[in-house]
């Protein structure tokens, strides 16, 4: 049987939303659990209709570290109600930390986090 392959360091950036959010999946909180942990940085739409997320899955143990979507039952809502997002990314030349905030129209940041790469 081959080893387990690690695979370190991963993010998704999920963009075709329509909330902005950040999700932390661990493995230790997982139905299935043979998995690295991992972000998700959900951000968008920056000029269309907004509405919240659908029930989430845990099937990978997904913890919400921030969210910031309509009310439940608000939906489509236009840009004029100020619930559009976008993200920012950015990644160190020297440390390879990954800068990721989550924005607000007038680019405000409602959430940010910094991760160190996991070496080896």
């Amino acid at each position: 049987m081959p080893s387990r392959i690690s695979v370190h360091n991963t993010v998704w950036l999920t963009a075709d939303v329509h909330y902005t959010a950040a999700h932390y999946y661990d493995p230790h909180k997982a139905q299935f659990q043979d998995f690295e942990p991992f972000w998700e940085f959900v951000s968008g739409p920056l000029h269309a209709g907004t509405f919240g997320p659908n029930d989430l899955d845990n099937t990978f143990g997904i913890d919400v570290k921030y969210a910031k979507a309509p009310v439940n039952g608000q939906v489509n809502l236009p840009p004029t109600a100020g619930m559009q997002f976008f993200g920012d990314v950015q990644i160190d030349a020297k440390t390879a930390a990954l800068a990721v905030h989550l924005r607000d129209i007038d680019g405000a940041s409602l959430w940010s986090t910094t991760l160190a790469p996991k070496r080896g």
